[in-house]
Order: C-alpha cells, then sequence, then structure tokens
C-alpha cells in the first residue's frame, strides 16, 4: 500500500525545511513538500559538527561570446538572463570569471597591448571590452545584492612577446617576463577605474595547450612557478595589487599532482600562489578525488577552484529537455582522444556530469567551481575557431528567444542554496546510487544537495542528530534542501 507522509517524527519543530527539486520529469527549482514512500531507500547522516573547507563561490563565465550575444537580445529577456543568474531570485553566482585579451569564445583574436615592443605598455587599453563584457559584467553587479568575486585568466599574451609571434601555441621569451607581468597590473587597474574589481588572476589558462587549435600559450610547471616567484608575484604587490589572489595550473586534473608539486615546493616557489586552479576535461565521468585530496594535502591553506567545465564539442539541442537528461553527450575524447585515454571519455548525461562533478569536487576540498560561457547561440557559438560548446542558457538572437536548459538549473541547485563562506560539513550515505554533499552557512542554515541518477525514486531519511526528516527524491533528479534551526 502507499502511503503519503505529510510530517516528520516528534522532533520535526526543531528544524524549518524547505526543498526544491529538478528533475527529467519536469521539476525546474520546484518546491515540493509531500512525498510518497518507496522500496528503494537511502539514509543521509549529517554532522555539522565536523567542518572541512570554506566555499570561495560557484557562478559562471562573462566571456565576449556571452557578452556580445546579450547585446543582440530586446532589453526584456537581457535582464531576464542577468536576473535568472544574478538576481536574488535567480541562481545567485557568487564566483566568475572572465578572459584577459582574446579567447575562442572571442569574436576575433585581439589583445590589449597591440603595439609590437611595448614594453612599457603606454599603448595598453581594455577598448575591446567596452561595448560588451565591461556592461554585462556592470549589469550584473548592479543586480547582485551580495555581489560576485571575478577571477581573470590570460590565454596568451601578445603575439610580439611569443616566441612564435603568433595568438596560437608558443612560450613567452624570457625577455618579456617583466613586461607580461606588468600586464596583468595594467589590467587590474584597467578594469578598477571601470568600477570593477578583479579578486584573482590565473597565471595561463590551459598552460599545456589546446592542440595548437585557438590562443594558447605552453608553460611547465617550473616556468610558471619561476614567472609567478621571480616576476608576477612581486610586480603585482610593487604596483598594489598584493591582494589579488593569483592561482597557478589552470588545466585538467590528470596533471594536477605534478604541478601542485612545483608550485608548493618550498616557501619560494609557494609565496606568491595563493591556490590552483583546475578543468574537468580530462574525463566524462572520472572527478579524479585522489588527486583533488594530494592536491589538498600538499597545500591546504590555498585555494583549490574549479575554474572551468562545460559540454563540449556539441552543438546544443534546443528546447529539448530530455536530450539534457539522457546519456547521449560526448566530448572532444570521444574522438579525438588517444586510445589508452578514450575509456575516460564515453557518453555521459550532462545533468548528471555537472552535479557529479559539483558534489565530487567539494566534498573532496574544492571551495569554488565555475562553469564556462553563461550564454551561447544555437551554434554553441559565436567561436571564431568553430569550437562549439554548451551553456546553461541558450538564445535564438534572431528571434530574440531564451531556452533555460535543464543545466542552468542544476548549477542553481548549488550556486542558490551554497554561498559564500559557507563550510563544508560531514554528509554520509549508505546508498552508493545516491550522491550528497552539504554545508552550513553563514546565516547558520544548512544546505543539502542530493542527486538520484536512478530511473526510480528513493525514499531517504536525513537524520541530523535526534531529528529525522523523510522525504523522497524522484528518479533522475536533484534536491536541495534547505534546513533553518527554530529558536
Amino acid at each position: 500500500m502507499i502511503a503519503i507522509m505529510m510530517s516528520c517524527n516528534k522532533k520535526a519543530e526543531k528544524w524549518s525545511t524547505s526543498i526544491v527539486e529538478t528533475s527529467a520529469s519536469g521539476n525546474k527549482l520546484a518546491s515540493v513538500s509531500e512525498f510518497v514512500k518507496t522500496d528503494k531507500k537511502a539514509e543521509i547522516t549529517i554532522d555539522a559538527t565536523k567542518k572541512f573547507q570554506t566555499i570561495t563561490g560557484i557562478g559562471g563565465s562573462f566571456t565576449e561570446s556571452s557578452a556580445y550575444l546579450l547585446n543582440q537580445l530586446g532589453k526584456e529577456n537581457r535582464n531576464k538572463i542577468l536576473q535568472a543568474y544574478f538576481g536574488d531570485e535567480g541562481a545567485r553566482y557568487s564566483l566568475t570569471r572572465t578572459h584577459i585579451n582574446s579567447c575562442d569564445f572571442s569574436l576575433s583574436n585581439y589583445s590589449y597591448a597591440p603595439t609590437e615592443n611595448d614594453i612599457e605598455l603606454n599603448d595598453f587599453t581594455i577598448a575591446e571590452d567596452k561595448d560588451d563584457i565591461i556592461p554585462m559584467i556592470k549589469e550584473a553587479m548592479a543586480i547582485s545584492s551580495e555581489g560576485f568575486k571575478i577571477i581573470s585568466s590570460p590565454w596568451t599574451a601578445p603575439p610580439w612577446m611569443k616566441d612564435n609571434n603568433n595568438y596560437v601555441g608558443g612560450k613567452l621569451l624570457p625577455k618579456y617576463y617583466d613586461s607580461w607581468a606588468l600586464f596583468f597590473s595594467k589590467y587590474i587597474d584597467a578594469y578598477k577605474e571601470e568600477g570593477i574589481d578583479i579578486w584573482g588572476v590565473t597565471v595561463e589558462n590551459e598552460p599545456l595547450g589546446n592542440g595548437n587549435n585557438w590562443e594558447s600559450m605552453h608553460y611547465t610547471p617550473e616556468e610558471m612557478t619561476d614567472f609567478v616567484s621571480k616576476h608576477l608575484g612581486p610586480s603585482m604587490e610593487k604596483n598594489g595589487h598584493a591582494d589579488v589572489k593569483i592561482l597557478g595550473y589552470d588545466q585538467n586534473r590528470d596533471h594536477l599532482k605534478e604541478w601542485v608539486d612545483v608550485m608548493y615546493k618550498d616557501e619560494v616557489s609557494s609565496k606568491y600562489m595563493d591556490g590552483t586552479a583546475i578543468h574537468w576535461y580530462a574525463s566524462t565521468y572520472e572527478v579524479f578525488p585522489d588527486v583533488l585530496q594530494y592536491a589538498h594535502n600538499k597545500a591546504p591553506e590555498k585555494y583549490l577552484i574549479e575554474t572551468e567545465g562545460c559540454v563540449d564539442a556539441e552543438v546544443p539541442h534546443w528546447q529539448e529537455d530530455e536530450w539534457y537528461w539522457s546519456k547521449e553527450a560526448t566530448d572532444w575524447g570521444w574522438d579525438w582522444a588517444s586510445e589508452e585515454e578514450k575509456p575516460l571519455h564515453p557518453k555521459y548525461v550532462p545533468v548528471y556530469r555537472y552535479a557529479r562533478d559539483i558534489i565530487g569536487c567539494f566534498n573532496n576540498w574544492v571551495d569554488g567551481w565555475v562553469d564556462w560561457n553563461m550564454v551561447l547561440d544555437r551554434q554553441g557559438g559565436p567561436n571564431w575557431f568553430k569550437n562549439w560548446c554548451l551553456a546553461p542558457i541558450i538564445v535564438d538572437p534572431e528571434a530574440d528567444e531564451v531556452y533555460m536548459t535543464p543545466l542552468y538549473y542544476t548549477m542553481a541547485h548549488f550556486s542558490k542554496y551554497i554561498r559564500p563562506g559557507s563550510k563544508r560539513i560531514e554528509s554520509t550515505i549508505n546508498n552508493d546510487e545516491v550522491q550528497v554533499t552539504s554545508v552550513i552557512n553563514p546565516d547558520q542554515s544548512l544546505a543539502v544537495v542530493v542527486l538520484n541518477q536512478n530511473e526510480y525514486p528513493v525514499s531517504i531519511d536525513l537524520k541530523i542528530g535526534n531529528y529525522t526528516k523523510e522525504l523522497t527524491i524522484n528518479a533522475q533528479a536533484i534536491q536541495t534542501i534547505t534546513l533553518k534551526e527554530n529558536n
């Protein structure tokens, strides 16, 4: 006999509980309060006395492509998107990223220092950003009631500073190390003049390269560490930017160990390194928990932030929610990985990949998680290299239409309820088919995010001390449970 559970036990008055769910069956951050018991069960135990890392934030990226598309939309839809990401009723993004100079998700190649041999960077200008990226950031700032942090990343130095005189590939010439270090301060100052504070920078996006396809510049771990310790760190300190965080590496987790070994070798190497940035593209399912644990243990006081992840090598599916919940997506590795690496790149469910990765990252000491483009078009661009990808929000600028994909709601399950300054707390579960992470927020509320990838619903006993909340998570669903202790 099916029973409807309308309440929990006698201790129920201890906590006020609210639950939202997104599911393959159609829920989209929908409030749920009544649950049907099932034979499939799980028990989640929360221990708020056991605290781990402090969360820096969760969000997405300001790219020229996203900002350009917003400029093509009508005022109502432009505001709808920015409210969806930054408004109090939206995803409340708190940690963001943008690019220094152009990247693949730009309309063309450009540099803020276009004049060759301009060693003092007298012609430095961010004019390229003033029509799109800067207005987008400013509007987001006006909408966000709590504000958000910005991490800025270069894909490449100006070609004239490189050994191949090209936007793609090559290395920074040693004679320009000081000019390139100064470039970061010039950028921070220029954005400051626009009223935008840069919280942190990564030294180089994907220093191992990207197959010489779009903007890139190569470093070995030793070269990057040397550049930071002898040039970038001292330069930023000298120019009044010692408070801006410097994050090293900024690529896939499968090579993370060798980088943190060099970055955090000793006091000299780690002095100016505030943390490590990572991407997720090494696998469509593997979180690399052992590697993340290793990186944390190597430098437990440093940041460990996932600065980029997206559904890559795909053209968006328009107004087709089912695809985002089905095991049909492929990534770059499906076609191009070596035979040895191909097993890491099977087809996957986009929603699950996002939720699994955020949960897995947080449960293994990562303190921030940033999605890639906030907005792309129906082609998965614009992108000068035609490197098509997905974003949580897809638009058709010609028709002035907006599609909030299931990935948007997936991101919001974390960003809206796990706030900056929260601390991850211990959450254990006795069912391997269900995943969970939990935090205690600065306002002392608890946020528990649960992922059920099964084709059937699961009844859950959520236990906190002597309190038990009985609930059910639907098949193929994400739930965020918020609990506030009653006085």
